[in-house]
């Protein structure tokens, strides 16, 4: 069984920062991609940001230049930090793992439990 656990999050104004932290955790045997999607009130859920295996970051264009996001290989953790945020940023946020488990099966596609971030204007 392979889990994710966030930490960080909450409230900020805008042009302030944020940063949140992922871990995967459990029996795995690969991580394939790692990263960060989100979901505001009415809205489809979109990525944020995605780092591969090969070190492939992906972000989407609302936050480009703004949110960083890095990975610790070794401990199976990700972080974004959110800087400049905006009132838009305003959503739940998601960390996301694409896995292969042990012992080695099909990839497993695993979410966190969601962290709220509001940005006041």
């Amino acid at each position: 069984q392979v889990q994710l656990e966030e930490s960080g999050g909450g409230l900020a104004q805008a042009g302030g920062t944020l940063r949140l932290s992922c871990a995967a955790s459990g029996s795995i045997f690969q991580v394939i991609a790692m990263g960060w999607f989100r979901q505001a009130p009415g809205k489809e859920r979109e990525m944020v940001a995605r780092v591969t295996s090969g070190g492939s970051i992906d972000y989407a264009d609302s936050v480009k230049g703004r949110f960083i996001i890095s990975r610790d290989y070794d401990k199976n953790r990700v972080y974004l930090e959110m800087n400049n945020l905006k009132p838009e940023d305003t959503a739940v946020y998601y960390c996301n793992a694409v896995v292969v488990p042990t012992p080695p099966s099909q990839t497993l596609d695993i979410w966190g439990q969601a962290t709220q971030i509001t940005v006041s204007s």
